[in-house]
């Protein structure tokens, strides 16, 4: 298939229960809604008891508590009754899916990790505040805006860091054996998040890491190959596609990747209630990498879209699965949008590869299983920490390809 952004089916849908809750004390009228065409009824009994409930905590509770709440409460705790990836989102919380979706924020481009308790740089992103500032990779932010970063962890970190266009953060880092202490005052500025790294690594070998599946997946990874064929010295020999610790994403970016490496055939199936949750997506010929020859990356924080990708090569044969079992997270969430700025995360389909595996709860198992290794002990490019024969898993995935030589200059 060509490796051009095109129309995917979009799952992205959601078929929205209406339940509104009257505080009040008379009794409520039965209510009537209609999921995917078929009515269904919610008993008075049902509704009057969460009704009553309400009432007594908007009467009784040591503290008041706003009726806004009561009913996010309430929606919350439905779907924490589900399963662990259905949730109620507020509208931070949906704001920080969609940036999670379209790849934009506000910050100053900073790829961070929590390491031995402290908030680590694992890069900072091209062309940055932060790059042009001259924060380095391994550096420790030890604060923000003069405040310590302390137990409250990575995310209050990241929520502080970012911010308006045009505003100002300023950021103590640590720095080196020494922990030489440096203060940087920075200007936020719009950025964009690429999901797709790449490399030549000499040799006719090329290496692409993908973090995630955003919106503009599908392009950034044509932009990566071009520029694999077009940096080497000699013809583009095979490729590494690393997918350790890829959490997932956009479902149709996901299917978009998977089909770039197929010339053909079922890549996932879903199985859900609602018509759209009901699906087969198929691979289309066309495309530089569909004979390439390949070795895929997968470990324990593999999930969702990259297991998707992850089974439809395995089953397909397309090359050495390398690495540890995935996740196991095989199924699919539509962000159906409420009132109010909120949304709720809602599981709507599993899925299934190819073969008819069900990946939820089980994960894939890889043809190569590399154990004993350190999750931090990662290859993320030539301006990253580790080399390229630190990283025990990439380099079983290069001796498939037949490279034997690992340059170590690469990481440098």
């Amino acid at each position: 298939m060509s490796l051009k952004v095109r129309s995917i089916l979009v799952l992205v849908i959601g078929t929205v229960l209406g339940l509104t809750v009257s505080i009040s004390s008379s009794m409520l009228a039965r209510h009537e809604t209609r999921t995917a065409g078929a009515a269904h009824t919610i008993e008075d009994e049902s509704l009057a008891l969460l009704t009553e409930a309400m009432q007594r905590v908007r009467r009784e509770y040591v503290d008041y508590v706003d009726d806004e709440t009561l009913v996010a409460n309430a929606i919350r705790g439905m779907l924490d009754g589900l399963d662990q990836h259905s949730r109620y989102l507020d509208s931070e919380q949906y704001e920080d899916i969609r940036i999670a979706t379209t790849g934009n924020y506000s910050g100053i481009g900073l790829d961070v990790d929590l390491r031995d308790g402290e908030v680590t740089v694992l890069a900072p992103l091209d062309d940055a505040p932060a790059a042009m500032a001259g924060i380095q990779a391994g550096d420790v932010v030890v604060s923000v805006d003069d405040v310590p970063v302390g137990n409250d962890g990575l995310e209050a970190a990241v929520s502080r860091i970012r911010g308006q266009p045009g505003t100002e953060v300023r950021l103590g880092i640590s720095r080196g054996p020494e922990r030489d202490l440096l203060n940087f005052s920075l200007t936020r500025a719009a950025i964009h998040v690429n999901t797709v790294r790449s490399d030549y690594l000499a040799g006719g070998y090329g290496y692409i890491r993908l973090t995630g599946f955003s919106d503009s997946t599908l392009s950034e990874l044509d932009t990566a190959v071009a520029r694999l064929i077009g940096d080497g010295e000699e013809k583009l020999k095979g490729v590494v596609l690393d997918l350790r610790d890829n959490p997932g994403g956009v479902l149709e970016a996901a299917i978009g990747v998977a089909d770039a490496f197929l010339d053909d055939g079922l890549i996932v199936r879903g199985n859900g209630r609602i018509r759209q949750a009901r699906f087969s997506q198929y691979a289309k010929p066309g495309g530089v990498l569909e004979s390439m020859p390949l070795a895929v990356l997968i470990n324990r924080g593999s999930a969702s879209g990259s297991e998707i990708v992850a089974g439809a090569l395995k089953d397909h044969g397309r090359g050495d699965l390398i690495g540890q079992r995935s996740y196991g997270k095989g199924s699919v969430q539509s962000v159906v949008p409420l009132g109010a700025g909120s949304a709720l995360k809602l599981t709507t389909a599993h899925y299934l590869t190819p073969a008819g595996t069900k990946i939820n709860g089980r994960g894939i198992e890889p043809d190569i299983v590399v154990r004993n290794v350190d999750p931090k002990v990662q290859y993320r490019g030539s301006g990253g920490l580790v080399a390229i024969d630190e990283d025990r898993q990439l380099s079983f995935a290069l001796q498939s390809l037949g490279y034997e030589a690992i340059a170590l200059s690469q990481a440098e």
